[in-house]
């Protein structure tokens, strides 16, 4: 006798089951230490999951959860808690120092679920790669859910990686030194002379434009003569530096400007994935299109 397929009931058990674990690994271990995850850390916990992908869909016919997984019976639900855990990410307030729900980004449920739909992308997408024929329907389903995958995975543990420092420059002088978000002093590759500090009101004293005009010494030897100004970094030796702040007392008078140093090695990866999925959804709009000329 035929056992009875497992539908979509089985699909949310599974999600709340990932849920069910993340909670107590939340209560157990406490939130998720990214800093743990730092290179080489993540590249090798990449690629373990890539290796876990490929042997799960290599033995999913003999493996009736592993063949489950791979379905929109599960990708729906799971799709439900990332969804229902994103509006409650939105609606509460998110710190930097949270141990719960006000710090989804560390929360084990919204990792984990967010993990189990990365499973069910990678397995979808292997699946449809190992049986693929051309078409522009199979071109743009591979590019945008391929595109998903990439940006889950690489967003994710290349955040382990990304470096936010600010760093406080004074006329004249050389600064090489930043703080991180936990307030540790920390030396960067990157030395700094504030040259100019530069500024523009309007009639009634209020600020206009602020920005700073610096020099950028790399230990490689490169020199950059560059203005920092607001919304427009300059981008060195793969960091971007950010006019962040000044002495507000002095305002255009101010000889100390506060800049912002972001590093995000992983961030090539993460466009690629997005780039990817314009070029679905582009494909998408042109199927659709086609489609309609041919009804008329």
């Amino acid at each position: 006798m035929e056992r009875k397929s497992w539908n979509m009931l089985e699909g949310f058990a599974i999600g709340a089951v990932f849920i069910g674990i993340g909670l107590i690994l939340q209560w157990s271990v406490g939130p998720i230490s990214w800093s743990v995850f730092s290179w080489p850390v993540n590249g090798i916990t990449l690629a373990l999951f890539l290796l876990a992908i490929a042997l799960m869909t290599l033995f999913a016919n003999r493996c009736r959860l592993f063949r489950f997984l791979g379905t929109q019976q599960v990708a729906i639900p799971t799709l439900v808690y990332a969804v229902v855990l994103t509006i409650v990410m939105g609606l509460t307030q998110q710190k930097t120092d949270g141990r719960g729900i006000d710090n989804m980004l560390s929360y084990w449920p919204f990792v984990l679920i967010y993990a189990l739909m990365a499973i069910v992308l990678g397995m979808v997408c292997l699946r449809r790669l190992l049986h693929f024929r051309f078409s522009i329907a199979n071109l743009q389903f591979m590019a945008f859910h391929l595109g998903l995958f990439i940006v889950l995975l690489t967003a994710t543990l290349g955040n382990a990686d990304m470096q936010r420092l600010k760093l406080i420059t004074f006329v004249g002088q050389i600064e090489w030194r930043g703080m991180n978000e936990e307030n540790r002093v920390v030396e960067t590759p990157l030395a700094i002379e504030l040259q100019r500090f530069i500024m523009e009101t309007y009639d009634n004293g209020a600020p206009k434009r602020y920005a700073s005009e610096i020099v950028v010494r790399t230990k490689s030897g490169d020199v950059k003569h560059a203005v920092v100004d607001v919304n427009k970094p300059v981008r060195i030796g793969g960091w971007k530096i950010y006019q962040y702040g000044y002495d507000t007392q002095k305002g255009a008078q101010s000889q100390m400007s506060i800049l912002e140093l972001v590093r995000d090695p992983w961030l090539p990866a993460v466009y690629t994935g997005i780039y990817m999925m314009l070029f679905g959804a582009l494909l998408m709009f042109m199927r659709k299109g086609r489609k309609e000329e041919k009804c008329r």
